[in-house]
């Protein structure tokens, strides 16, 4: 929770868009801290995902995948409850602590899949920001700004869309995670509401 950036965003920063800044994680309690934020992230705004950040640090919780098992399950959905649907991500974190505790090599991108409540967006999140692997991240932004220009068809599938990225970008994840982080920006001002083309005359 001590990462600061220059606004609030959903990627791999807990406080934000880092520039050119490379070194989160530093270590497995952070990898662990980003984990849970891709989780908890699921259908919500990152600012209700911060309140409950928050409070799993304030618990001591974010410390290590132990110190947030040992944390009774009513207790624990209190205290993610602010990043909505906290029923299903309670579990969906135990799980991710429980996967994190037996993990002593990088995760493949199925290993992370099959894990309960771990979509194609939440497993590129972790490969890209927790362990630093090329694995593009296609979000709401990312599929708004490419329809948008024209670039895929509106329905388009998730690994079309990131085919379309890895093809075309250097499978490096400094690249994949400064260029993910640039389009949420963008999105966040230009792509938030409909019409789009209105918030895009206004900058």
């Amino acid at each position: 929770m001590g990462h600061k950036g220059t606004n609030p965003t959903k990627t791999g920063a807990t406080q934000g868009y880092h520039p050119k800044d490379y070194s989160f994680p530093k270590d497995n309690k952070e990898q662990f801290e980003i984990a849970v934020g891709a989780i908890l992230t699921q259908n919500t705004a990152w600012t209700n995902v911060e309140l409950a950040l928050k409070n799993l640090y304030k618990a001591q919780l974010l410390n290590s995948p132990q110190r947030l098992l040992s944390s009774p399950i009513e207790s624990l959905k209190e205290l993610v409850k602010p990043a909505g649907y906290f029923n299903q991500k309670t579990k969906y974190l135990r799980e991710m602590a429980n996967f994190f505790i037996d993990l002593s090599n990088i995760p493949t991108r199925n290993e992370l899949l099959n894990l309960k409540g771990v979509g194609n967006e939440t497993a590129d999140t972790i490969l890209l920001y927790a362990f630093k692997q090329p694995s593009f991240i296609i979000d709401t932004y990312t599929k708004r700004f490419l329809e948008y220009h024209g670039l895929i068809e509106s329905g388009s599938k998730y690994m079309d869309i990131q085919k379309l990225f890895q093809s075309n970008l250097s499978k490096e994840w400094k690249i994949y995670q400064e260029y993910h982080a640039l389009i949420v920006e963008h999105g966040k001002s230009c792509f938030s509401k409909k019409p789009y083309l209105d918030n895009i005359i206004k900058l």
